[in-house]
Parts: C-alpha cells; structure tokens; sequence
C-alpha cells in the first residue's frame, strides 16, 4: 500500500494500521545489505554534527570541463536534445546531445565533507528543468534536498525540501506531471506533482534503499530496492504487485518496454537480466548472457521495442566494458559494443535506434542504430585504476613516477622542483633513486587489503567505514605503522590496529607511498590527482593535477597557492555559496593569479612540511608583504549575457547587448571591456552600467551598444573590479546572407612582425651562438606569407649590438604605432630572460646587466602593456629560458618563469596567443647540429609546411602547437616541452599557409 498525500488519492484507513505494522516487523528483522560499488559504496552514513547553512568561505576545487569522478547518473529531455549528467563531484554538467560539447555546468551548494555529492539527475520533458540530488543540503539542515535548475539559465529556481535521507535516483514521468524520487536506507520512493512540486504519493514500505523508478506512456511506475523486491504501480501510484526478483537478490534497474507490455530488470548481484510481464511482474524469459562475467546493472530497450541492451560492471579480457545488445527484444542472438574503460552506469535509447550511455570513467558516448560509436566524451584525467605496481616516488617525495592510463601504459614523471611533466614511451627502468611502496615485512603481515572489504593486521580484521573497500597498501620505513588507501578514506594504523588518523579523500585512493625518511605519504587519487601528506597527522602539504594530455599540470596547496604550466591556471579554483538556495558560483584561480600564483611558496612546502612557513620563507626571500585580503574580499564580479541569446541572427552591425552583473565581494565595479573574436575593442559609446540596488540583490542589468563586423563573430565582456576580472560571458553571433569565408580573412590582412634576438652581450659570460639566426630565421619564413595569407608581410628584426634595452623599446613602439584592428602581430623575443627577487621578469637586452635588472633591462611590465593593447590578433613566441651563467648559481631561483607570463598573456582580458620555448625550469637548448635553437627550429619547419597534418590548405594555431611540441621533444630527446597557451575567447584560426 502507498501513502497518498495528494487529496485525490485518499489513504485507506482499514490498510493503514496493518500496513505500519508490517513495515515495522520487516524493518525489525531485515539487516541492511551490503551495498555495490557501483553507487551505494558512495552512500556513507549520515554525520551526527550539522552547520547551520553552507559554508559561506570559498571551497578550493578542481575545474577540467568534464567531470573528475564518475558519472553516475544521466538525463535527457524528450527532443533530445541536452544530456544532463551528474557526479559525486558535486557538479551537475549539461551537454549538446549532437555535438558533445559542454553547455553550462550546474553548482549546488556544497561543504568541504560529503555535502553536494550527486546520486542522481533527471532532465523534464519539455527541457525546461533539470532536477538533482543525493547527499544535498543535509549536513546544515534538518533533511536533504532536491535541487531544481533553470537548464537555460543554470539558476537554481527552487529547492524541494523536507527529504528524509539521501537522494539515489531521480525519474521524470513522460507527460512531465510527476517526478519519482528513490530514497536509501528504506525510506522508500516518493512522487511529487511537478505543477506545485507538492508530494503526490510516498511509499514508506521499503527494507532497504530504492535504487530506480521508471514510467510507461500510461502513467504506471515500475521500481527496484535492495531489499530483493521489485515494485509495479499504477498511475494513481497505487502498488499493484510486488515480487521477489527472478534473477537474483539485489535488482537494480527495470524498464518498460514502449509498448509497455515487458519490464527489462538489471541486478547488481549476478550477471542476469529478467524480462518480466509488466502487468503482473511474472518472469517472461532471461536473455543470453554467455561470457558475461559480472554484473549487468543498467539495460534499457531500442525505442522501438525490437532490442535490448544491458551494461554494467563485466569487463572484457582487455578490461574494457562492452554493451550487450540482442536481437528479437532479448530473445534473439547478441553483439558486444566496446564503450567505456570502467562500469557503465546507464543507457537510454535515442529516436535514431541508437543509445546513449554513461560511466565511471567518467565518460559518455552514443552508439548509432548499427552499432558504431558516433560520439564519445572521455575522462581527463589520468585513470590510476591498477596503479599499486606502478606508483613510484624519489627518496624525499618530490618526484613521482605514475600512468596515465591502466597496466602501465603512458608512464610519466613529474618532478615538482624542475615543475615539469615528462611522458616516456615505455615505463622507466627500474631506478635505485624511486622508491616503490613497501608491502611486505616480517614483523607486519598485513593481508586481504587488495579491493577487499575485510583487510587483516596480524589475522585481525581493520576497521573500516561501512561498506569501504581497501584499495591499497604502503608500509612505513620503520615498521611501526602503514597507510592503507581505501573508498573514501586514508588511514593511518599503527603496528597494533589502531588509527593514529584517516582523512577523508575526495575518490578511492588507488595508491600510496611513503618518503625515505617516513616524514611524507605520496597518494595517487581516483579523481586524478597525486597528493603529499605530512605523515604525523595527515595534513595534506600539496596536490598535483596532471592533464590527461601529458602537457598541462597545476600544483597547488590547500591555502590555494599554486604553479601552473600555461593554460591550466583555470583547472583549479574558488567555490563560492550563495546560500542552501541559490546556486554557487566557481572563480577560476587564474582570476587571483596576482596574489596566488606562487611557484616560490611550492618549492618549500614539501622540505617545510607547513604550508605557513612556506609562505613566510618565500615572502622574506622576495620581500612581498604577508597577504591581508580574503579571497572572499578579492572575488571578481560575474556577469551574464541576457540578449541575443547564443546563435542569434544579426543583419545589422549595430547591437544592443542585455547583459545582468552580479557584485560578488563588495567591490564596486571599475569596468566593463568588450572583446571581439577574443581581442579587446574600443568603445566609442562608452559602457552603461549603474550599480545595483539593495532591491538588486547585488545583481544589476544593463544594455550596451556594440559594433560588430559583417560576419559570424563572438562577442564577449569581462567585467573587472580593483582585484580581478571576471569570467568572459561569451554569445555566438550568426551574420545574416551570406558569410564571408574564413571570416577574419575576407580580406587579406597585413601581418606585421617583430623579431628581436641577443646572443651577443656586452658581458661576454651571457653569450649565446643562435638567438640573432633565430630571429632572422623565422622573419625569413614568415616574409614568405606576402601575398598569400596576407596581402603584406612588414619586418622588423633587431638582433645583438642593436637589441640594447633602447633598441627593444623602440622596436615595441614600432609595431604598437603601425598595427589595426585588421591586422595580425607576431613578436618573437629571444636571449636572456631572469626574475627579479620579487619574481618580476625581465628581457636583458645587449647592454643589459643581470645585477642592475630595473636599469638596464627590459621588463615584463612594458612587454605586457604593449601586447595588451595591439587591437588585431596577437601571438607571442618566447625562447628567453637559455642555460648560462646568467645570475651565477641561482638558476632555481631566478630563471625566468614563463609558465605564469603565458598564462597571463593568453587570459581572457589579455587575448595574446602564447608559445613559450620551455616549461617549468627547462633550459631552451640549441645545437650546431640544428643551427638554430630547438624551439625555432620546430617553428621555421612547421610554418614552413610541417605542420599542415590535416592537409587543408592552411595552417592554425593549433596545428603549429602540435608540430612544434612533438618535433622539439624529438630533437632534444625529451629535455625540452615547449608549450603554448590561447585564450577561452579566440578560436584557433589560420595564420600561415604551406
């Protein structure tokens, strides 16, 4: 019997008593089951200590455009056209169904604990509202909540409260009038009636949790619970049969078939599927599941009823997991569809024949009707999975062998004192400086730890939180404790069993290991990060992510300083609540990079082991003052692009844009800057912008005039206090008739180029043989454009006597007085170039002299102003990280950093295109082998024809990034990575031709 709390759906009062009564003697003798890892191991009991709304401090967090853990859930609308797909990241992300690409990214209010981690996600119908839940609002409240989402706007709209206990899934009925809502720990399912969002329906009488509800095209509702049940409704959500599952104990998903004559039922018990007559629940046939070795969880019908498929936790013999698909609605033959690297968690059918799936990798994709993949949206980070055997680290921690990939394929090492991520074609050798973890001893014998529920000490079970599997296993230099890695958590255990501490960890710790000295826990997580823990309380010191691309890493402290290669400042940054019911905002950490980027302070964490006296050493060193202002005073505004909406047709070059900015911190706002295709233009009209009102809430609308150019373009503002700037707010503009080819190109621009190189110095000890070559080499090949990409090629190059700081100087006036808006710039600067002891960079010209840098060199402050304000497309070669004897022995202190001067240069509301020589403390070689430098070499070639890999006729941005990265670590055999970083708002575009 259901409870029916809507007035047109009256409770029985003769069921009512018996129905208590029986739910309490089940309750009284059902112990709660173990729960699977596909979701529930993420469901840990509920904390005891609350807080009285969300935190109201920014939350450090990691930010890579799709999800670092797994997707557990996803959601689309009836058109198809949006895949809602949530995670215990605590982010819900919204998808282009068509194209995979990222639309907006839905933050909930979270905590630093287990608040904000997501179970389940449902789209409606009509696309209008994406509803989320699962560990939601519980530990500052008396209940969880169920988070309802604007999907056009990403504004949280309403909160749906008073739920007893944590949300496991979320389903939509197909008219769009009811949401069913599956709860854990046998608090049953409720309905709620979407008009008002009133509770509709509750059924109390569950043994343990629900996990999926579906409906039919009638209304009927169909679940499933771990208490072994499965669950038929009718539309009034009166239960009309209930059975013990067929196929095994735990069913986990039922479907109907379109016809909604069958119901497919998924386990996470046995590796069964069940089809069930959806009038009674009685067992129709099994389909064939040979060769299928575990559990087959989710399943789901072709939308003409005439397949089915299933998936789940079954791997094949290269541990990848297929989809099974069988003919004749499951009762014909099978094929297998390779999807993902890890469980696949759900599939739904599409209007083409085809599926759609999620996973844990994470990872989505969609097979067509005749089974070829025609999408695919993978994981970014590295997957540690498998990882024990290969998890290596230096004697003191600060180097770290890892694979990006399972079994050790794509091994890399990342050393935090040279800042530098090194991928290897093979795994390393085995190298007496790394240290594997220690597992075994005499005196420790320390058993069943590997994905076991029940690890042993000595014969002794360890007690674990409820329902974690350990995971890994390293044992301290002295044998008196070890780190055990589990689901969610990092212990520390003496030699007797007991905790000294346990941190809860933000996914499954894959892999642990400890300093020579036994002073450091190195941890590899399952959210792709490396983490360094101080081993006398678990403190953790420092966090690595490395980009699944084998090129961009952030490192950064728990405080929120960081180093960063260019371009992945934004993978980290700032999660601020706005109350239980509002959605959050995210700052990116390149927006406090002033303050924050601070690769002097992570050079001394990890021989510190505080972070606090990290900062004080590296502030005294540099003589900066000790940070006063909260990132909460420093957090930038945030505005939003009302109209035109994105893809809008203009006809004419005048616009209007609506665009709303909220004040975040308190600053008032000190301007508002269009950009144009990512270049900053200027304003004739002047920007109107009032502040807002107390009736405001902080956030205020406005209307500005722009002039665009008679093509497709994208317009953008960035809005700025006295601390930061804000995120660009971008909108795709599509020009009516018919568009110019290429647009930027229609007609030909002018390229002008400026190409300074110093080899020679006045202090001989300085010399370099191939900075004047380099300069003059790629000047060369750039001259070869006129006529072709551009109508003109206009050359400046000033190499060695006449590179002094005046040379220089004027050489940047030059090219700042000649350039249009229609222009391209390319400015190549190489030789020599050092930080000052307040990490300040500076070129040193011909006559310059390392030990008088303000003087006599040249620095980044006038480089920066003068690529800033050239209007047209700007790109920034830099070769300035030569070896010698520049600042005599103190090479890690004062090389010049060009990680932060790319990722500066190429931020939002700098718009400068990037390629640096080096990353992180790289030298830029050269050799009389190449004639040049490395880094030029690559550059001349690749423009030159090289680096045309897709054979089109041109040249971009990207594809001379690619060239260039591969062909210098060819030449140097690895020494060197060069990099390059562009801005979100500058699309790649064409800038030579073959």
């Amino acid at each position: 019997m259901i409870y029916c709390a809507n007035k047109n759906h009256p409770i029985q009062p003769m069921y009512f008593i018996l129905t208590i009564l029986l739910w309490l003697i089940m309750m009284a003798g059902c112990a709660q089951s173990p729960v699977s890892q596909t979701l529930s191991e993420s469901v840990p009991e509920p904390p005891v200590v609350k807080a009285s709304a969300p935190p109201q401090e920014p939350i450090l967090r990691m930010e890579t455009g799709m999800h670092t853990a797994g997707i557990l859930r996803i959601g689309m609308d009836a058109a198809e056209r949006y895949l809602a797909t949530c995670s215990l990241d605590k982010t819900v992300r919204v998808w282009d169904v068509a194209s995979g690409h990222l639309v907006r990214t839905l933050r909930p209010p979270i905590d630093q604990k287990e608040d904000g981690q997501l179970y389940a996600v449902a789209v409606s119908p009509d696309a209008r509202i994406i509803a989320t839940g699962g560990w939601t609002g519980r530990n500052w409240g008396d209940s969880n909540s169920i988070y309802l989402f604007d999907l056009e706007t990403g504004k949280l709209i309403r909160l749906i409260t008073g739920i007893p206990c944590n949300i496991f899934h979320l389903s939509f009925s197909l008219d769009g009038r009811f949401m069913a809502v599956c709860l854990v720990y046998g608090k049953g399912v409720q309905v709620y009636e979407t008009t008002t969002w009133s509770l509709s329906a509750w059924d109390k009488q569950y043994g343990d949790q629900s996990d999926r509800a579906d409906f039919d095209t009638n209304g009927r509702m169909v679940t499933t619970s771990s208490d072994g049940y499965i669950r038929l409704y009718d539309s009034s959500f009166q239960r009309i049969a209930k059975v013990t599952a067929p196929g095994g104990k735990r069913p986990y998903s039922a479907i109907f078939s379109p016809d909604g004559l069958k119901i497919a039922v998924g386990y996470k018990d046995t590796n069964k599927v069940d089809i069930l007559s959806a009038k009674d629940l009685t067992l129709l046939y099994q389909p064939d599941v040979t060769g299928v070795s575990k559990e087959l969880i989710s399943v789901c019908w072709s939308t003409d009823g005439q397949f089915l498929y299933a998936a789940g936790r079954w791997a094949d013999s290269q541990d990848l997991f297929p989809i099974r698909k069988w003919s004749l609605a499951g009762k014909g033959s099978f094929t297998d569809q390779t999807a993902s690297r890890n469980t696949i968690q759900n599939i739904h059918s599409l209007k083409n024949g085809g599926i759609i799936y999620g996973a844990s990798d994470p990872a989505f994709g969609v097979f067509d009707s005749d089974g070829n993949r025609s999408l695919f949206v993978s994981s970014l980070t590295a997957n540690f999975m498998g990882s024990r055997d290969f998890f290596h680290i230096s004697p003191d921690g600060s180097a770290v062998q890892f694979c990006f990939e399972q079994k050790g394929k794509r091994p890399a090492q990342f050393s935090i004192p040279d800042r530098t991520l090194t991928l290897y074609s093979e795994y390393p050798p085995e190298n007496p400086k790394m240290i594997s973890p220690h597992i075994s001893t005499f005196s420790l014998s320390i058993t069943d730890w590997k994905n076991n529920y029940s690890p042993k000490l000595n014969g002794n079970p360890l007690k674990l939180k409820k329902y974690e599997r350990s995971r890994s296993l390293a044992i301290a230099p002295d044998n008196k404790s070890f780190l055990l890695g589990a689901e969610w958590t990092l212990y520390r255990f003496d030699n007797n069993g007991n905790v000294i501490w346990k941190n809860s960890s933000p996914s499954v710790v894959r892999a642990v290991n400890i300093t020579e000295d036994g002073l450091l826990a190195v941890v590899a997580i399952g959210d792709g990060t490396i983490r360094w823990y101080r081993m006398t309380d678990g403190k953790e010191l420092l966090a690595l992510f490395p980009h699944n691309d084998g090129r961009r890493w952030v490192l950064w402290t728990p405080s929120g300083y960081y180093a960063a290669s260019p371009g992945a400042e934004d993978m980290i940054g700032w999660h601020r609540n706005n109350g239980a019911d509002r959605e959050a905002d995210f700052f990116p950490c390149a927006q406090f990079r002033s303050i924050y980027a601070r690769p002097d302070v992570i050079d001394k964490v990890l021989s510190t082991r505080d972070e606090t006296e990290a900062l004080r050493l590296a502030n005294e060193e540099s003589g900066r003052k000790q940070q006063e202002v909260t990132v909460n005073q420093m957090l930038p505004p945030v505005v939003t692009i009302q109209s035109p909406k994105d893809g809008f047709v203009v006809s004419s070059p005048e616009i209007t844009l609506g665009y709303t900015v909220k004040i975040t911190s308190g600053e008032p706002i000190t301007q508002v800057k269009i950009l144009i295709d990512g270049r900053l233009v200027t304003q004739e009209r002047g920007v109107l912008y009032r502040p807002p009102s107390q009736a405001d809430h902080g956030e205020a609308t406005h209307d500005l005039h722009v002039r665009i150019p008679e093509q497709d373009c994208e317009v953008s503002l960035i809005a700025e206090n006295r601390f930061a700037a804000s995120t660009p707010a971008t909108v795709k503009l599509v020009w009516q008739g018919k568009s110019k080819p290429v647009a930027e190109f229609a007609i030909k621009p002018k390229l002008y180029v400026l190409a300074i190189g110093v080899g020679k110095y006045r202090d001989a000890a300085l010399k370099l043989e191939y900075p004047a070559k380099d300069a003059n080499d790629l000047a060369a090949v750039l001259e070869k454009q006129s006529g072709r990409l551009y109508r003109e090629v206009v050359s400046r190059v000033v190499t060695n006597e006449k590179a002094t700081r005046e040379g220089v100087l004027k050489g940047l006036e030059w090219i700042e007085k000649e350039t249009t808006s229609k222009d391209v710039v390319m400015i190549f600067l190489a030789g020599h170039g050092v930080n000052d002891r307040n990490g300040d960079f500076h070129f040193i010209p011909h006559d310059g002299n390392p030990e008088q840098l303000r003087s006599s060199c040249v620095p980044y402050s006038i480089l920066r102003d003068t690529v800033t304000r050239l209007p047209g497309k700007v790109i920034f070669f830099l070769d300035t990280c030569h070896s010698g004897n520049v600042m005599g022995d103190r090479r890690s202190v004062d090389m010049g950093d060009l990680d932060r001067i790319a990722s500066d240069l190429a931020s939002a509301e700098n718009g400068v295109v990037v390629f640096t020589s080096s990353t992180g403390r790289q030298y830029a070689l050269e050799s009389p082998k190449w004639n040049n430098g490395a880094f030029t070499k690559a550059l001349v070639e690749g423009l030159d024809g090289k680096a045309e890999y897709e054979k089109k006729g041109y040249i971009t941005i990207n594809m001379l990034d690619l060239y260039v990265s591969e062909r210098v670590k060819e030449l140097t055999q690895g020494q060197q990575t060069p990099m390059s970083a562009r801005p979100k708002t500058i699309r790649d575009f064409p800038i030579a031709t073959p």
